[in-house]
């Protein structure tokens, strides 16, 4: 039995940072309603890199599995009443749209606590829900560039470095996760739901907690060096050195013991934290030509017999197939009615009691619309006449 088994969210979030959210609540066990409009959610229609499936492309694949989907015109007052009576059901309410357009829709805390005061109601925003910039689109490149992140890596004379995920999203995805977690934990102790706000922006500034501190208490900014160093806070060696065969990543080892097992004399006569941040540049061009001399394995295995923090370059044909990945469980995969075999990360906390599971893939639009309005009551013919209307909608496998 999951953790969160029992508990019914309503997800009327688009694109990542929501459906990632309700999607972990669903892992947990929660029965996860997403309520979408009558042509599907936005990230139906839009491809990940290119990639399409037979009928749930792998964007809206990826992350909205254990949910069932209803299919409902929120621009019809008929459409609305049916997501009200829904409302009073659940225990969480969980939205992204911008600021405003809840209230326009009808679905904005305020109506929503009326009908159900105990409701988690967890509100996602690009910038918070009020400021100068708060209609502003929140999305992860943009916020990326604001968060300061984009100078922490990389050359001096390099462009800032975007992160090659969509790091911006995900980490408000787990912040919205454990907004709902502590929301409902809180509702368990006091009886009391409450409104609760997360941004984009904070998430990803609150993500640099050490970064940020390094330069608010520390009085030091982020200063790049001339060769690709991966973090410029972090003493060299640190970064995806080139071998005689692919890469591998070299983390902060100790200069004496590296120049050792290197055969670079120079590095034993450095200190590691005084000249592993004031020479980052020729620490890094010494290793860099030595390391072109042997293959990646040769190298990694010799640094594990001395100790020192090093690992492989992966690409992903090699993460699916590492063996601590396949120990760990780290993909899930399961049979989709439509799109066949899936195979996707995971959730990434155990737990011995209560497991996470994926008891259905992501649904097609409205797969679900005549199961849930009849779980609130409503006849066949009226259904029926819903859908007739265009109020709802529905798609069978």
């Amino acid at each position: 039995m999951g953790a969160l088994e029992g508990y019914r969210v309503l997800d009327l979030s688009i694109a990542m940072s929501g459906p990632f959210a309700t999607m972990r609540l669903g892992d947990l066990g929660a029965d996860v309603i997403k309520v979408e409009p009558v042509d599907g959610e936005w990230q139906r229609h839009v491809s990940a890199g290119g990639a399409r499936g037979n009928r749930v492309n792998v964007s809206f694949l990826s992350l909205n599995r254990n949910k069932r989907s209803l299919a409902v015109n929120l621009k019809s007052a008929e459409g609305r009443r049916l997501v009200h009576e829904l409302a009073r059901t659940a225990d969480v309410f969980l939205q992204n749209y911008r600021p405003g357009v809840a209230a326009r829709l009808s679905m904005d805390y305020e109506t929503i606590r009326d009908i159900n005061p105990r409701v988690v109601y967890v509100s996602i925003s690009g910038y918070g829900e009020t400021g100068p910039y708060a209609g502003r689109p929140g999305q992860d490149l943009i916020l990326q560039g604001m968060s300061g992140a984009m100078f922490s890596a990389g050359r001096r004379t390099d462009p800032p470095q975007p992160s090659p995920m969509y790091i911006a999203d995900a980490v408000t995805a787990y912040t919205a996760f454990e907004a709902a977690l502590a929301g409902l934990l809180h509702r368990e102790r006091t009886g009391e739901g409450q409104l609760v706000e997360v941004n984009m922006l904070d998430a990803i500034v609150t993500l640099q907690m050490q970064e940020m501190s390094v330069f608010t208490v520390g009085g030091l900014a982020q200063r790049r060096s001339a060769q690709p160093h991966a973090h410029c806070f972090i003493r060299a060696p640190y970064s995806a050195f080139a071998t005689a065969d692919g890469y591998l990543i070299l983390a902060f080892p100790p200069l004496a013991r590296l120049g050792e097992v290197l055969a670079i004399p120079e590095l034993s006569e450095m200190d590691d934290e005084v000249d592993g941040h004031a020479r980052r540049d020729e620490i890094h061009a010494l290793v860099a030509a030595r390391l072109l001399d042997r293959p990646a394995g040769e190298w990694l295995e010799l640094f594990a017999e001395h100790d020192i923090w090093a690992g492989p370059v992966y690409a992903y044909p090699d993460v699916v197939n590492d063996p601590q990945v396949r120990h760990n469980g780290s993909l899930v995969s399961y049979r989709h009615p439509t799109e066949g075999d899936v195979t996707t990360p995971g959730f990434a906390i155990r737990f011995t009691r209560s497991p996470s599971s994926v008891r259905r893939g992501a649904p097609l639009a409205g797969e679900h619309t005549r199961e849930i309005l009849a779980e609130l009551g409503l006849s066949g013919q009226q259904v029926d006449d819903l859908l007739a209307a265009g109020v709802v909608a529905t798609e069978q496998p």
